[in-house]
């Protein structure tokens, strides 16, 4: 999902309309410009479970910065407000409710409607730029939680999360 957000030639608007953990954090990280909820707060929980936030990493710490990715990362079990993302740049507004959200988002898709295709398409190589060898890097990433999801530690959590 994250490099077929990359690689889209099209400006990508998100939505998040409540919480996110994991891979919803990086899906929303992955948008162009991603409107969002008061709602909408945010947690990688991946370490908690004995893995960590190995494929959205990339992506959450493109768009939030490395601190505040390691902040995320590391405190994997306590969910950031909607206010803190979008000062971290994640989101680029917040609204109290869904249908001003809605209204938000249609009218911004609107607006990019009006504008010039090839510019929106130069613009979208422009904000990916440094991001061309994440085909490779991704699947890196995916082979460590591959290989971590099947540890001990990791197995005991899931298997006291089924009760």
């Amino acid at each position: 999902m994250i490099n077929a957000c990359r690689t889209s030639s099209k400006i990508i608007i998100g939505r998040v309309q409540g919480k996110a953990v994991g891979g919803g954090v990086g899906v929303a990280a992955a948008t162009d410009y991603c409107f969002a909820t008061t709602q909408a707060a945010i947690k990688l929980s991946e370490l908690a479970v004995g893995i960590g936030p190995f494929v959205v990493g990339p992506a959450v710490e493109r768009k939030l910065g490395t601190a505040a990715f390691q902040q995320l990362a590391l405190d994997a079990t306590e969910f950031r407000s909607a206010v803190w993302a979008l000062d971290k740049g994640l989101y680029a507004e917040l609204f109290e409710d869904q249908e001003s959200l809605d209204a938000a988002v249609q009218g911004f898709a609107l607006k990019l409607a009006a504008y010039a295709p090839e510019a929106l398409n130069a613009m979208k190589r422009v904000f990916w730029e440094g991001t061309e060898h994440w085909d490779t890097l991704l699947l890196e990433r995916a082979g460590i939680s591959g290989t971590l999801v099947l540890s001990d530690f990791t197995r005991s959590v899931i298997q006291k999360m089924k009760g």
